[in-house]
C-alpha cells in the first residue's frame, strides 16, 4: 500500500515538474509578457511612440497607423506601408505587427485600444530570476463540482490598472470541500470548449503569494459536473511581473478564507516589478 502510494505521488510530482518547466519556458519566451516595454492607450489623436514606427490612433473603426516614407511593418507575413487600418478589435482580442525585433501587440482591454511593444532584450525578461512554487502535493488536487447557471452571467471585475474594469461571461460556479466546509468560486470560460478557470485570493495572498490574484485552469466537467481543482497549478498572472499589465481582479466572493499552500509563489527578486 505504501509502495503504491509512493508511486502515485512520484507520478504526480513528475507530471507537475514537467508542466511547470514548460510554463516557465513560455513565460520567459522571447516575446512573452516579460518582454513588454510599455503600455500605450490609443486615442483619436495620431501619436508617435518611442521606438515604434508610425503615428497611431483609434476610433470606432479600430486602430490605424500612418507610416511615413521609409517606415514599414510586417503584418500577417506581409510588409505594409502608408496608412494601415487594423479594423475593430474585440474585447480581450488582439493581433500583432512586427518591426525588427519588436513585436507590437495591438489589443483591446476595458473597451479601449492599446499598444504593448515586446522586445526580447527588455530588462524584465533578461533579468527574470524565476518563480518559486510550493512543493507539489497531491492533497491539493481537490475534487469539486461545477454547477451551471440557468443562463451565463456577465460578471464585472476590477483590474490592476486603475480605473479599468473587465466583464467576463460566467457559465457557473465550482464548489469544493476543505476542512469540513464548502467553498464556492465563480468560474469563467477557459480557452478550450468546456474548460474553465477561476481567479482567486486566499490567506497566503500578499504574504507568500502575489496579493492581487492567482489563476487556476480547470478541465471541462464530466457528464455529472465533476471537476478537479489542482491548486498545485495555480499560477501568477502577468501583473505579478510587469507594470504594463491590465490583469483582472477576482470576482467578489472568490477570496478563500484559508491558506492555499500550493501553486506559484511571489516571483524571485529580479523577476518582480
Amino acid at each position: 500500500m505504501t509502495i503504491a502510494s509512493d508511486i502515485t505521488t512520484t507520478g504526480f510530482e513528475d507530471a507537475w515538474r514537467a508542466w511547470h518547466a514548460e510554463h516557465e519556458a513560455e513565460r520567459a519566451s522571447a516575446h512573452g509578457f516579460l518582454a513588454i516595454t510599455a503600455l500605450h492607450w490609443l486615442t483619436a489623436e495620431p501619436t508617435r511612440y518611442d521606438g515604434l514606427p508610425g503615428a497611431w490612433s483609434t476610433s470606432a473603426d479600430g486602430p490605424v497607423v500612418l507610416l511615413s516614407d521609409g517606415e514599414s511593418l510586417e503584418v500577417d507575413g506581409r510588409t505594409v506601408t502608408g496608412e494601415v487600418a487594423f479594423g475593430p478589435i474585440p474585447e480581450r482580442g488582439g493581433l500583432v505587427a512586427i518591426s525588427g525585433e519588436t513585436v507590437i501587440e495591438i489589443a483591446k482591454r476595458g473597451g479601449s485600444d492599446l499598444l504593448r511593444p515586446r522586445h526580447p532584450q527588455h530588462p524584465t525578461r533578461t533579468g527574470y530570476a524565476g518563480t518559486p512554487s510550493y512543493e507539489p502535493d497531491p492533497h491539493w488536487a481537490v475534487p469539486g463540482r461545477f454547477t451551471p447557471f440557468d443562463e451565463p452571467q456577465d460578471v464585472t471585475v476590477g483590474s490592476v490598472a486603475e480605473g479599468l474594469e473587465h466583464v467576463y461571461s460566467s457559465p457557473g460556479a465550482v464548489e469544493f470541500e476543505h476542512d469540513g466546509a464548502t467553498h464556492r468560486l465563480t468560474a469563467f470560460n477557459g480557452p478550450t470548449p468546456g474548460s474553465l478557470f477561476v481567479l482567486f485570493t486566499d490567506a497566503t495572498s500578499g504574504v507568500t503569494t502575489y496579493p492581487a490574484n492567482r489563476s487556476l485552469a480547470i478541465a471541462a466537467p464530466d457528464a455529472e459536473g465533476r471537476v478537479v481543482l489542482d491548486f498545485t497549478r495555480a499560477v501568477n498572472l502577468p501583473c505579478a511581473y510587469t507594470e504594463f499589465a491590465t490583469c483582472p481582479l477576482p470576482p467578489a466572493g472568490n477570496r478563500l478564507p484559508f491558506p492555499v499552500d500550493a501553486g506559484e509563489r511571489l516571483p524571485r527578486k529580479g523577476g518582480l516589478r
